[in-house]
C-alpha cells in the first residue's frame, strides 16, 4: 500500500503524539511507585493494603499505555527510513531497536508476573494474616522484598528502553 507523503506525515504526527502521552502515563506511574511508594513501604508509613491498592489502580493505565506504546511504536518503526525489515539487524539503529524490544519484552514479563503471580499471592497473604498473623509475618516480608526487587528491575528495563530510544533517535 502506497500512501502519499502528507498522509504518512499525519499518521506519524498522531502516532508520536499518542506515543508521548502513553509514555508520560507509563513513566509517571513508575516514578510515583519509585519515588513515593518504595520509600514509604521501606519506612512502613504506607499500609500494605494502600500500597497494593495504589498499584492495582495503576495497572489498567500501565497495561493500556504499554499496548498503545507497542502499536504506535510499530507504526513509527515501520515508517522509519532506517527500518530494513523484520529482524534485519544491519545498523546501529537496528541494534538499538532490537535491544529496546528485548527490554520491552523483559518489562512485560516482569509486569505479568507481578500482576498475575505476586499480587494474587499478596491477596492470599492478606487473608492468612487475618486468620494466623504470626505465621504470615515472614512471608509478608519475603513478598515485599520480592515486590521491591521486581519493581526496581522493571524500572531498569524502562530506563534501558529510554536509553535505546535515544540511541535510535540520534542516528
Amino acid at each position: 500500500m502506497n500512501l502519499d507523503p502528507t498522509t504518512i506525515y499525519w499518521i506519524l504526527v498522531f502516532s508520536y503524539w499518542v506515543h508521548m502521552l502513553a509514555t508520560v502515563i507509563w513513566l509517571g506511574g513508575l516514578a510515583l511507585m519509585g519515588f513515593i511508594g518504595w520509600p514509604a513501604l521501606r519506612r512502613g508509613t504506607l499500609a500494605d493494603n494502600q500500597w497494593l491498592s495504589l498499584q492495582k489502580r495503576f495497572l489498567p493505565w500501565a497495561n493500556g499505555s504499554l499496548v498503545i506504546l507497542l502499536i504506535t511504536g510499530f507504526v513509527q518503526m515501520t515508517l522509519n527510513e532506517n527500518y530494513g525489515g523484520f529482524m534485519v539487524i544491519d545498523s546501529l539503529w537496528a541494534w538499538a531497536m532490537l535491544l529496546k524490544h528485548i527490554a520491552f519484552v523483559g518489562m512485560v514479563i516482569i509486569g505479568a508476573y507481578v500482576q498475575f503471580g505476586l499480587y494474587p499471592a499478596m491477596d492470599r497473604l492478606k487473608l492468612l494474616l487475618q486468620k494466623r498473623p504470626s505465621m504470615a509475618q515472614k512471608e509478608q516480608s519475603t513478598l515485599q522484598d520480592k515486590e521491591i526487587r521486581l519493581l526496581r528491575l522493571n524500572m531498569v528495563c524502562a530506563t534501558l528502553i529510554l536509553f535505546f530510544t535515544a540511541m535510535a533517535t540520534a542516528v
